[in-house]
């Protein structure tokens, strides 16, 4: 009944927006001059609200320029030289014949090259921070999840779990589309695609009811597309050295005419990296010392990874767009892990010691398909879209534990040998459809629906190998299966006066889930349906200052993971496992921004967080044995308070300085492992500052340093950190680019900090392979003409949750 009732209401909104689109509109004219040297010949391109290309004009010798028959609605300019865009104009409302002031590009010509105005490294559209990674020397050779680690506002703690300005629980996305990990799984994902393949990173702290309602916040890494006719590409190839090895290369093609766009990119990264990671374990027993741990974990990781990618758009006529994409992504890795623990007595003296060697081979896969369809109502931007998406995400891994346990003495005392063969397969369905229709006076209306199945299989087996032939341990082996269904419908409406516009949404979720433990036939069901408004109100003070005020409500449920009660054993005495009776969490996110001339930015926010999933280590007594377990707990509340500021400066001519800084409180409630905390947490903040300087005869340097104070995270007291990172590069005559770069320079980005429980201590370091001198070459080919975007799948709220 609920996917019948979903596709006629999808009839029912193509039938009304076809209605609307039957109001006449009216033909206008808009023309231009652009000063400055070298005006002539340059490509004038004119895009609509929907990003569509509408026409093309080249510069007269005097700079002028002209469009005429132009309908009612939104455009934008984009202005290109030489293939490259130099201009893109702001939203331009079209209702009257218009005339543009002049438009200064400021191009100078040194030895035949364009320098040419170029975005900045962070920048603000329609309510996201924006983070151009390609313009960023320092993220040279790096993989997406290294830039994404040392984006301003990000913090990534010792388990790999990403939070923005202070906020977890996050949704990831890759072109729109969710990634299906969290912690160290999603790490491991973004650790396999190279940043050459990064265009930007959109951060969206409050996303509106157009958004799926999953995540406190929204971070999607969008890859590079070319949108020019013609046929167009480029080959990028990075080494890097740190510790160890870095690799990457990438190869893009596309080729436009009027009817098609086929596109295809393949990319191969070959990545070592260590995880070094030091213990200080100490438990209690009601306030008296009892035992502890001293233990050095060495994690050493080769990602072989291997990222494809082809599709096609069909432009089938002026109104309707036909579309598919198929992806495949291989990753390969083997982590070698080194345990060496040391034991001490409730005396503090050593009581024995044992080592842990982790062999491990994983193989990781993914393969997605899209199908899309876009009908374009009006030239005013309307249109409706529709997606079907199919993903599949298998993985594999061997694992073999060989732990020795020692005497005080030093003698062997036992060998334990435990073999893991793990074997997981998720697959996901979604359909959706989106109405978008722009009306004359100013007024948008906005509808879609939503549906989607997930099914996930995972199937663990533990094999005791002490004897040299494996036996099956029950008490270890585990079968988790997930089923979930979402069904989703929402509304946006926004009006737009002189100085005022206002947005109103409303998303309404339907969520049904089960979970199978088999080995004990435990079965858990929830299903729940909430509401998620959101409203958005801007007003322009003048002509240079405007000030938007927004709020959502949001929702973050448990990945397929975090309900999984597997048993990843570290090593004897460290566990991870799922929490089969974690409950979603909901948020509340206000936001209040003011914008001085779109350069510079101060943002107050506030959230309140209920049942918050929290990321904790804690401690249990299991089979006579202190020992830990890292799961996910529900806190009773979180509150969060900030501040967040953009400053960029132009010290000089040749040295602009794009600054960041991110001041908030978070406090926590709740208890876990009988501990209670309430409102727990501090002040605190992060620093970022970005320097560019031009150096002439197609030579740019850069210089970014970080700062983080010390912040407290419910149970845990994270240590301050910095960073610095150089770089440089150098743009050629034949379109390519030579650039290097030295990151973490004096190698002082580890995380430090303390967990504290009633009954347990612990404090940790972790080391990572940050500090790294990289080189890269990128070539670029093709035609220079504009064409109209493609548009991506639709899968947008599924493929966060299947991580630990």
């Amino acid at each position: 009944m609920a996917r019948l009732f979903l596709l006629l209401l999808a009839w029912t909104l193509t039938l009304f927006s076809s209605l609307l689109s039957a109001q006449s509109v009216q033909n206008f004219s808009l023309s231009g001059t652009i000063s400055g040297e070298k005006t002539e010949q340059l490509e004038i391109n004119l895009f609509d609200s929907g990003n569509a290309l509408v026409k093309t004009e080249i510069a007269e010798q005097n700079g002028k320029f002209s469009f005429s028959d132009l309908k009612t609605g939104n455009y934008r300019l984009k202005i290109n030289r030489n293939g490259s865009e130099v201009y893109q104009s702001d939203t331009i409302q079209i209702a009257e014949n218009k005339s543009l002031s002049p438009i200064d590009l400021n191009i100078k010509s040194i030895e035949g090259v364009t320098i040419t105005k170029t975005k900045p490294y962070i920048e603000r559209q329609d309510g996201k921070m924006i983070l151009n990674v390609e313009n960023s020397i320092a993220s040279t050779g790096n993989s997406a999840f290294e830039v994404l680690e040392k984006a301003p506002g990000v913090n990534v703690d010792s388990n790999d779990n990403i939070s923005l300005r202070g906020k977890g629980n996050l949704l990831v996305q890759i072109d729109g589309k969710n990634t299906p990990m969290t912690g160290s799984d999603l790490a491991a994902y973004l650790r396999g695609i190279p940043s050459s393949t990064v265009d930007k990173i959109e951060f969206i702290t409050n996303p509106s009811s157009k958004y799926d309602a999953a995540g406190t916040s929204i971070i999607n890494i969008k890859l590079k597309k070319d949108q020019r006719k013609g046929t167009n590409g480029s080959v990028s190839t990075a080494l890097g050295t740190g510790k160890f090895i870095k690799n990457n290369n990438s190869f893009s093609i596309n080729h436009r005419n009027k009817k098609v766009n086929v596109f295809g990119n393949y990319s191969f990264a070959y990545r070592e990296f260590y995880n070094h990671l030091v213990l200080d374990r100490n438990f209690y027993t009601n306030g008296t010392f009892e035992k502890a741990y001293l233990q050095d974990n060495f994690l050493k990781f080769n990602f072989r990874n291997h990222i494809a990618k082809a599709g096609m758009d069909y432009y089938m006529n002026d109104k309707n767009v036909l579309g598919f994409s198929v992806g495949f992504i291989s990753n390969r890795f083997d982590p070698k892990g080194d345990n060496s623990s040391l034991i001490l007595g409730n005396d503090r003296q050593p009581d024995g010691s044992f080592t842990t060697q982790n062999r491990s081979r994983d193989h990781w896969k993914n393969i997605s398909f899209n199908l899309n369809h876009k009908y374009t109502i009006d030239s005013l931007g309307s249109e409706i879209t529709t997606d079907f998406d199919f993903i599949n995400y298998s993985n594999t891994s061997l694992q073999n534990f060989e732990t020795r346990n020692y005497e005080a003495s030093g003698n062997l005392n036992n060998l334990d040998i435990l073999q893991g063969d793990i074997g997981g397969n998720l697959n996901i369905y979604s359909l959706k459809s989106d109405v978008t229709k722009n009306l004359k006076n100013k007024w948008k209306l906005e509808a879609g629906i939503k549906t989607s199945f997930v099914k996930a299989d995972n199937d663990l087996k533990f094999f005791n190998a002490n004897s040299g032939v494996p036996e099956l341990d029950l008490n270890k082996t585990n079968h988790f299966i997930y089923e979930e269904n979402i069904n989703a419908v929402y509304g946006n409406a926004s009006k737009k006066w002189d100085k005022f516009s206002a947005t109103f949404g409303l998303r309404v979720e339907n969520t049904n889930v089960t979970g199978t433990q088999l080995t004990t036939n435990q079965v858990n069901k929830k299903n729940y349906t909430q509401l998620f408004p959101s409203a958005v109100f801007s007003y322009d003070i003048t002509d240079k200052n405007n000030l938007e005020i927004n709020f959502s409500r949001r929702i973050t449920r448990p990945s397929y993971n975090q309900l999984n009660p597997f048993k990843f054993y570290l090593d004897p005495t460290t566990y991870k496992a799922g929490n089969p009776e974690l409950n979603p969490q909901t948020t509340m996110n206000y936001e209040l921004t003011y914008s001085l001339n779109s350069k510079y930015f101060a943002t107050l926010s506030y959230s309140k967080t209920d049942n918050n999933i929290t990321d904790v280590i804690k401690p249990v007594f299991e089979n006579g044995e202190n020992i830990t377990v890292q799961t996910n707990e529900n806190l009773s509340s979180a509150s969060y308070f900030g501040l967040y500021l953009i400053a960029p400066v132009k010290v000089t001519k040749w040295w602009d300085m794009n600054n960041s800084a991110n001041f908030y409180y978070g406090s926590y409630t709740g208890n876990v492992s009988g501990t209670q905390i309430n409102n727990k947490g501090n002040f605190t903040f992060n620093l970022n500052s970005i320097n560019s300087f031009k150096l002439g005869n197609g030579f740019t340097a850069e210089l970014t340093g970080n700062y983080r104070a010390r912040e407290v995270y419910a149970y845990m007291d994270v240590q301050p950190n910095w960073y610095l990172n150089i770089g440089a590069q150098k743009k050629f005559k034949n379109n390519s680019v030579l650039k290097l770069s030295f990151n973490d320079i004096f190698f002082t980005s580890n995380p430090k900090a303390q967990t504290t429980f009633n009954n347990y201590v612990e404090n940790f370091v972790v080391k990572r392979d940050s500090r790294v001198a990289t080189i890269s070459y990128t070539y670029n080919f093709g035609s220079s003409k504009n064409g109209q975007p493609r548009k991506t799948g639709g899968a947008d709220d599924l493929k966060q949750r299947i991580g630990a």
